[in-house]
């Protein structure tokens, strides 16, 4: 079932395969007609993730990247939408010349063309399919993966299958029926699962990896635990501890490139465990009910609490909420606030009032592609007399973008070539998606931060801050620390005033690992932090 912990024990075997000396691609196939995330509500799908290369993908693939360190890439994500589209859009110029089009052979021939991309790059491609066993969606899937195992040498292709254990409380049992069932399922469709790793709130006793060995014609060395954690990032060690990696090698007949080193997982373990402090954040966002909405975001800030030994403990509130009287007051126990990207005029108010309260009451700052946005719309109104300032996507009445503070992007420069989109295109890929250059100016904020003049980070949003503004907004003390390699398009915005009160247009949270802090995140917690030892 959904939310069992297939992306983080895909990230984890990959990450324990690296340990090894392997070199390791992960990639992840759903079931859903979504050509991809990017139209899918935050409540339905949780974050769409980035990468560098422009792709809007699944929440899946923050794990990989976090755990491993690989950058996706496009190729490293399909749904059925997309093998559909594509072999629909084949159909329609006539590739097929003239052929009945049916899912075995045309759909399965796709997905094992995605499956085998760049596989000759790396030593183990680890592919994640979504979904439930006997779901009617991930049929095509099960086929072809089928299929691709037939096709391939022997010891080439493994399977392993992540199932639930319930635990019932009132009768103190573990039940292995679910397993069995779905164990039964799967090679029903011409699987057999070669490793089992069953998910349990508690401990799994011997006896009932034994019976499960048993019923489900595994070998007992390869019934993988995976428990309840105190934290995700201790989930290789755990499944060292179970030997995962060994039984993957033991079934492929390979040995291990090198003695395992796990040295940076203990690290950050035991970072975590020794926190010598505690910040409380606020984020202060719009899809707040489903914290799978700013899955990189939740992470990022632990990132920032493991390079400085700080234990982060993160509110999650509502924007809608302040737009009420004197709910801000609710802020003052808090050592800081971010607020994070979204779309939509809904709760906009909200926050801009809590960019002010942080900002008047000198609680540290981070405002993070829309919050970049508002914390410029707030200063805006409120410091440099723009009493109207707003942005486009608000205030759709008006056709002229020169009228407004944030405007719609229609035209930037990619890798050299200049990208156009027009509000009426598809919503789909009509963003400034994926890795730019940015400018960092010396002796900014920003600059002391990253260390360096020239940094990349990734995008995900049709609207800028408009540059015609800045002579205005800097006279009144704003600063525009970074800015696009052309100089046209507003990166980063900061308050030298003010203890950490900053704004970037792109998404920090998309590049940072726990065993290497985005420094962003890091500096926000640091500042959080002595802001507390000073009160």
């Amino acid at each position: 079932m959904s939310s069992l912990g297939k992306g983080l024990t895909s990230a984890s075997l990959g990450a324990l395969l690296q340990a090894r000396g392997f070199s390791v691609r992960l990639r992840k196939l759903d079931p859903y007609l979504n050509v991809d995330p990017g139209t899918m509500s935050p409540f339905e799908h949780g974050e769409v993730f980035v990468t560098d290369d422009g792709a809007e993908t699944d929440l899946d693939l923050g794990h990989y990247e976090r755990f491993t360190g690989v950058a996706a890439q496009s190729t490293d994500s399909v749904s059925s939408g997309r093998i559909y589209s594509t072999v629909l859009e084949r159909e329609r110029k006539g590739d097929y010349l003239g052929e009945t089009i049916q899912v075995i052979p045309h759909v399965t021939n796709e997905i094992k063309k995605f499956l085998a991309l760049h596989e000759d790059e790396v030593d183990f491609m680890l592919c994640e399919i979504g979904g439930t066993i006997g779901d009617i969606e991930g049929l095509p899937f099960f086929e072809a993966i089928r299929q691709f195992s037939q096709e391939k040498k022997t010891n080439s292709c493994i399977f392993v299958h992540l199932t639930l254990l319930p635990f019932l409380a009132s009768s103190r049992e573990l039940k292995t029926k679910p397993t069995q069932h779905s164990v039964k399922e799967l090679r029903s469709i011409g699987i057999s699962p070669d490793i089992l790793v069953c998910r349990s709130e508690v401990p799994i006793p011997r006896k009932e990896k034994e019976k499960i060995a048993l019923f489900c014609n595994v070998n007992e060395k390869n019934i993988i635990a995976a428990n309840d954690l105190e934290t995700i990032y201790e989930a290789p060690i755990a499944f060292f501890d179970e030997g995962l990696d060994d039984a993957v090698l033991q079934v492929l007949n390979l040995k291990s490139k090198k003695e395992p080193d796990l040295n940076i997982w203990n690290d950050v373990s035991s970072r975590y465990r020794s926190s010598e402090g505690s910040v409380k954040i606020a984020v202060v966002g719009k899809y707040t009910k489903l914290e799978d909405a700013y899955k990189s975001l939740s992470e990022a800030l632990i990132h920032g609490g493991l390079a400085n030994k700080t234990n982060v403990e993160v509110t999650w509130l509502e924007s809608e909420e302040f737009e009420k009287s004197a709910q801000t007051k609710r802020l003052n126990k808090f050592d800081g606030i971010l607020i994070p990207g979204g779309f939509g005029k809904r709760g906009t108010e909200g926050k801009i009032k809590v960019i002010k309260y942080a900002r008047e009451k000198q609680i540290p700052f981070l405002g993070i592609c829309l919050g970049m946005q508002l914390l410029v719309i707030e200063y805006a109104r409120n410091c440099a007399g723009l009493k109207e300032a707003s942005s486009e996507e608000f205030d759709e009445k008006s056709n002229s973008s020169e009228d407004h503070l944030i405007y719609h992007l229609s035209k930037w420069i990619k890798d050299q070539k200049v990208e156009i989109r027009s509000k009426v295109q598809n919503k789909g890929g009509t963003m400034r998606l994926g890795a730019y250059p940015a400018k960092i100016k010396k002796g900014t904020m920003a600059y002391s931060i990253y260390k360096k003049a020239i940094v990349s980070e990734r995008h995900r949003h049709r609207f800028e801050v408009n540059v015609n503004y800045q002579k205005v907004l800097e006279d009144s003390g704003l600063t525009f620390s970074g800015f696009s390699q052309d100089g046209l398009l507003p990166e980063v915005v900061e308050l030298s005033s003010h203890p950490f009160f900053l704004g970037v247009q792109f998404h920090p949270e998309l590049k940072s690992k726990p065993f290497e802090p985005h420094p962003i995140f890091s500096n926000f917690i640091k500042t959080a932090l002595e802001q507390t030892r000073l009160v």
